[in-house]
């Protein structure tokens, strides 16, 4: 589905994000993989390599709240390959304290990461996906950005701010043949829940009418789908993979 595209994805070291990049790279795209540390994104290749010693993968880590940092990659990028076909922003962070102690560092923390990296990324890749008349844009939402939480504001305010800058861009370069959508999982066996005693994953899947918590790779099948041709006429979409949920 994916054969011979580039594509980008941020985050992309474990949970969902490392099961988006395999997901692209079974699928024939050549993937630059980007984490936060030098360390993480190595051990996420060694992991790929052992599962498909010919995947087409590289590792990079810059600092997504920079945007020299993360133009200079595009460029790097586009030279070597000579487009950029696909941007998955997934790189992201939570927090669930109450505003009583909520920290402004805290806060300023999850909007650099949550959002002003979605725009950064978008903005160094935006100008190769004009210049090449295609792209396809997705960025990770949560199903909170449309239920909120109750504690932790900072993260649904972080993706309630994905979804309008998804729906803006989309309107905004839809005239350049970019499409840009979001992907709103919900309850997902990430590390975060694995880690949790089988009593609170069961309460938590007994409130979903699925009856279980989402697999990663059932989510990757959604950035899959939207990175795919099969979406050449999708964009400004929300798409929630959460098993019906209300939070």
């Amino acid at each position: 589905m994916l054969k011979g595209k580039v594509a980008i994805v941020t985050g992309g070291t474990r949970g969902i994000g490392l099961a988006v990049v395999n997901k692209f790279l079974d699928n024939g795209a050549f993937v630059v993989l980007c984490g936060s540390r030098e360390e993480t994104v190595n051990k996420a290749l060694a992991e790929i390599r052992n599962r498909r010693p010919e995947a087409q993968a590289e590792g990079a880590w810059p600092d997504l709240t920079s945007l020299a940092e993360v133009q200079k990659l595009a460029a790097d990028i586009y030279e070597k390959y000579g487009k950029i076909d696909i941007l998955v922003n997934n790189a992201g962070i939570s927090a669930r304290d109450s505003i009583y102690q909520y920290t402004e560092e805290e806060f300023d923390k999850i909007m650099n990461l949550n959002i002003k990296a979605v725009f950064n990324c978008t903005r160094a890749v935006a100008g190769y996906m004009k210049e090449q008349k295609s792209g396809s844009i997705i960025n990770t939402s949560s199903v909170v950005s449309l239920y909120g939480q109750p504690a932790g504001c900072g993260y649904p305010a972080s993706k309630f701010a994905v979804n309008g800058l998804t729906k803006s861009l989309a309107r905004e370069l839809g005239a350049d043949n970019i499409r840009v959508n979001a992907v709103a999982p919900g309850v997902t066996r990430t590390d975060m829940v694995a880690a949790l005693p089988k009593e609170m994953v069961d309460r938590l899947a007994a409130g979903i009418p699925l009856g279980r918590v989402g697999e990663p790779e059932e989510v990757a099948d959604a950035f899959l789908f939207l990175a795919s041709g099969m979406a050449s006429y999708i964009t400004g979409e929300i798409l929630s993979v959460d098993g019906a949920v209300v939070i």
